[in-house]
């Protein structure tokens, strides 16, 4: 006997509770038929608007918090893609049948997100318990239960408040944190004839500055040492352990001999620098005497070579574990790869690529399929690019460091 089909819009419209379909512009997509009828408006006056032309807050009342509260509970959705619960809101509505009334209404909103196949956010879905009267109705036994919604009432407000308060705190860490990876990472100086470009975008998230860093150094030669590096962990102290990690890889880069040495002696170090455990980072020597890469991966994604016959060579022939993951000492791997004029090394960070609930191999496909749409591009215009192209459009969760070397 064969299955019945499900109408799911048939599901969605008979849902108890009130549930609205936000783009991530937050204009209302759909809305069932409760949330209609509790929110007294009609299809055509709820989609296709913006949510908060539809419910702004009461003009007439200086202390309402309620769009301000829901609006960062939505961009928190969009930034971090994960389901985010309200405490219980005042959220006045204005009166659908008189105009400049507005109605005392209690909220307890939850939040989430629908993510598309290149891990955006696709849509959110708003779902809504209307409780007001409930609370109406308790306060209606009796005064000191009236005196109990007023307490627990101010009770949310100043824990709103204190988490206002606690993200200023944590973008002032950001905003710190952010400078002092400005000053650790400056253009790269010139390299002769060899054109480079770099590029740090930092997460959107006050809480996600992360340990991202990248490296260029002269080499005695006609060489250069390229680096990038992931520190594991969000704020000030990973932009700290990330200055110790590449100031470091940057002058044993200079002595070593090649990549694989030089992270080795980095790993040894990163056992005395608290945080820097399970670091990842890939080093690559540049030979234009010999036209060869020579490279090593401590657990980074492995650069990609665009070469100017179209392909992509992905460099992960040596790739051991992150620094400081194995207890005991062991030597670590080192590949070669020629390279011919004009091709192009690309070194990035994991946020270029990876996504939420997404195998690598579909990040580094996207990687390779925009080099090679771009083929042709200088160094500069292919940095902007590739940012454009592969990080979401809204919501980036991780930090992205970038360096592309035309070869």
């Amino acid at each position: 006997m064969a299955e019945a089909e499900i109408d799911y819009a048939a599901v969605f419209q008979a849902l108890p509770g009130m549930v609205a379909l936000l783009t991530p512009e937050l204009v209302y997509v759909d809305v069932n038929e409760e949330f209609l009828r509790m929110a007294g408006r009609t299809r055509e006056q709820l989609v296709g608007r913006y949510l908060f032309d539809v419910f702004p807050d009461n003009p007439g009342d200086p202390a309402a918090t309620g769009a301000r509260n829901l609006q960062a509970s939505l961009q928190r959705v969009l930034a971090t893609g994960e389901r985010d619960t309200m405490a219980l809101q005042r959220y006045d509505v204005e009166s659908a049948e008189r105009p400049g009334e507005w109605e005392e209404r209690y909220w307890s909103p939850v939040n989430a997100a629908v993510l598309g196949p290149d891990g955006r956010v696709a849509v959110l879905v708003h779902r809504v318990e209307e409780v007001t009267e409930l609370i109406k109705a308790r306060g209606s036994r009796g005064g000191r239960t009236r005196v109990l919604e007023a307490e627990l009432y101010t009770r949310a407000r100043e824990l709103q408040e204190l988490n206002e308060r606690l993200r200023e705190a944590h973008a002032r860490e950001r905003e710190v944190a952010l400078a002092l990876q400005d000053a650790m990472l400056p253009a790269p100086g010139p390299f002769g004839h060899h054109r480079a470009a770099v590029r740090y975008q930092p997460a959107m998230g006050t809480l996600n500055v992360c340990g991202d860093w990248y490296d260029l150094v002269d080499l005695p030669g006609d060489r250069i040492g390229v680096a990038v590096g992931d520190v594991v962990g969000h704020g000030l102290h990973a932009a700290c352990v990330m200055g110790l990690l590449r100031s470091a890889l940057s002058a044993v880069s200079r002595v070593a001999d090649g990549p694989a040495q030089a992270l080795e002696v980095l790993g040894l170090y990163a056992r005395s620098v608290e945080g820097a455990e399970n670091t990842t980072v890939v080093e690559t020597c540049i030979d234009w005497e010999t036209h060869t890469i020579t490279y090593s991966s401590a657990g980074h994604p492995p650069p990609a070579l665009l070469r100017t016959d179209g392909t992509v060579e992905f460099l992960d022939k040596a790739t051991d574990p992150p620094l400081g993951a194995r207890p005991d000492h062991v030597a670590r791997p080192q590949g070669t790869t020629p390279f011919t004029e004009g091709d192009t090394l690309v070194l990035y960070s994991d946020g270029l690529i990876e996504r939420r609930r997404e195998d690598i191999d579909t990040g580094l496909a996207r990687l390779a399929d925009a080099l090679v749409h771009h083929r042709g591009a200088d160094p500069e215009p292919l940095a902007d690019a590739l940012l454009l192209d592969l990080l979401p459009a809204v919501g980036a969760t991780d930090d992205t460091a970038l360096v592309i070397v035309r070869l």
